[in-house]
């Protein structure tokens, strides 16, 4: 899709081009080469891991314009090889890797590897939205592979270990907020904030609050791309369960950049 990309430079967000962002989506996937190989160098220089390990997820954005500043190729033929290289790597460097083995992500929390590959496919389809949307183009995101943003990645950080990644200015709550979650692509789960951490249930016991989704809506919502509003109204996402009211408040913890 981005090679038709007419314009380069037509912005794409309110602060990134076209270009821009192939680049941002480019540079995670050189990343993630790094970070999937056992023996791998660190990614970036020493001011790029010291980022990478205080980063929060309201922080990310000053990782990404670091990176940006630092990776300065803008043509996308030149990105689109290097793209499709770097994914071609990660995939044979994991091939018989196990899916679960923990990897050192932003915050110093744990990502089990098949959620940093999880989260590469979310970045291709969010960006590729993006792009799309602004310029349009045609872009179809599949539920059953948006889904795995949510199933391998959100719920193997949580599981894992989040690290500061989730770190907020907002004091604990000792109430606690259990929200289930459940999909036709996804593994049913309840997710549980309790004095400001989020931990990982089986389905079954009490909950605040359920949410029904479609995964691609789910996604596009959490990264801010669509309305909660416009969402719920075309009933992509139904909220249901004895104090749905709660939700706010556990969103405010559980959240994306």
């Amino acid at each position: 899709m981005v090679s038709r990309v007419p314009d380069p430079g037509a912005m794409v967000t309110t602060e990134w081009t076209a270009a821009d962002t192939v680049a941002h989506v480019a540079m995670i996937a050189k990343m993630y080469t790094a970070l999937v190989r056992p023996d791998g160098a660190p990614p970036l220089d020493a001011r790029g891991q010291d980022q990478i390990e205080k980063t929060t997820v309201d922080t990310v954005s000053v990782l990404n314009t670091m990176v940006l500043r630092d990776f300065p190729e803008r043509d996308i033929s030149v990105l689109v090889t290097g793209l499709l290289a770097d994914i071609e790597e990660v995939l044979r460097v994991t091939e018989d890797a196990d899916p679960a083995t923990p990897l050192g992500w932003l915050g110093d929390s744990k990502v089990p590897l098949a959620g940093v590959l999880a989260h590469l496919v979310n970045e291709l389809q969010i960006h590729g939205w993006d792009i799309a949307r602004a310029l349009r183009l045609p872009w179809t995101i599949p539920p059953a592979d948006a889904a795995l943003f949510f199933d391998l990645f959100m719920v193997g950080v949580l599981t894992q270990d989040t690290g500061h990644l989730l770190d907020t200015d907002e004091p604990p709550r000792e109430r606690r907020i259990a929200v289930a979650f459940r999909s036709a692509y996804t593994t049913p789960v309840v997710l549980v904030l309790h004095r400001g951490l989020v931990t990982v249930e089986e389905p079954g016991g009490p909950v605040d609050a359920r949410i029904s989704f479609d995964p691609p809506s789910l996604n596009l919502m959490m990264f801010h791309r669509v309305g909660r509003v416009r969402t719920a109204l075309t009933r992509k996402i139904v909220v249901s369960g004895p104090r749905p009211w709660l939700l706010p408040a556990f969103l405010r913890v559980v959240r994306l950049p």
